[in-house]
């Protein structure tokens, strides 16, 4: 399945946000990462412009975000969810690894709807709502200093849900610019090149090819070492050349 579709398939559900900034960095933190179902339970101020100052180009899912008054009716149609939480329970999911348990939910969006649940920013989810999940995920934070704002805590397990569904290789932003790589030099470019180089050294007196030594080895050595573009040969051969006019000797390569 394409990796859009299983994106398509996550909602985000933040339970009970007390901050309406957070909840529009939660929707920011989604749409840098291909995410866009936005669902909220009980959030104490919302709509606010404090929702959309946070979310900074991805007011559309502060506008489309679904609103439910529990996680019960939140997660209805899922067929697999799972629930942030910081601590293991005495009931419940024990918490895996937000790689593991992402890979996990990915499989399970094949499938249907999925949904990635958060608490509230003091309390987390409840034991009744961590029940209501499947799974239990957790952030290894550095158990000095462990408070973990929601939107980055939505940020993380998106980023981990993208990665999963691209298999590690998401798509870059398309460039507008002029791309900066060029083909590989062929190996009749480089070996022009090097006859050049040969050629401009030998005249500058740099190299003497009656005691030739290990230099051209090691020259070899060294570009073969860059693998050269196209683009970087022609501007070797650009100052090699720029080289020959100025000492006079003129380019017979």
């Amino acid at each position: 399945m394409k990796p859009e579709i299983l994106l398509s398939r996550i909602r985000v559900v933040l339970c009970r946000p007390s901050h309406p900034g957070n909840i529009g960095a939660a929707a920011r933190a989604m749409k840098t990462m291909g995410l866009s179902r936005l669902t909220l339970v009980n959030p104490k101020l919302f709509p606010d412009p404090e929702a959309d100052t946070r979310a900074t180009g991805a007011v559309d899912l502060l506008n489309a975000a679904k609103i439910f008054t529990s996680l019960n009716e939140a997660l209805a149609g899922t067929v697999f969810a799972i629930g942030l939480s910081a601590r293991q329970r005495d009931l419940g999911p024990a918490p895996g690894a937000p790689r593991q348990m992402v890979s996990a939910l990915l499989s399970a969006a094949e499938e249907g709807d999925v949904a990635l649940v958060f608490g509230n920013e003091t309390v987390g989810l409840s034991n009744d709502e961590l029940q209501l999940c499947h799974a239990a995920v957790s952030i290894p934070t550095n158990p000095d200093f462990s408070s973990l704002n929601l939107g980055s805590a939505v940020q993380v397990l998106c980023y981990e849900a993208r990665m999963a569904a691209y298999a590690e290789r998401p798509p870059s932003p398309e460039s507008v610019t002029t791309p900066f790589v060029s083909p590989t030099a062929t190996h009749d470019e480089v070996e022009g090149f090097y006859a050049h180089l040969e050629t401009v050294m030998t005249a500058t007196g740099f190299y003497n090819p009656e005691q030739p030594g290990r230099l051209l080895p090691k020259l070899r050595r060294l570009f073969g070492r860059a693998r050269l573009e196209r683009d970087e040969v022609n501007i070797l051969r650009g100052v090699l050349a720029a080289t020959q006019n100025k000492t006079g000797h003129g380019s017979k390569c």
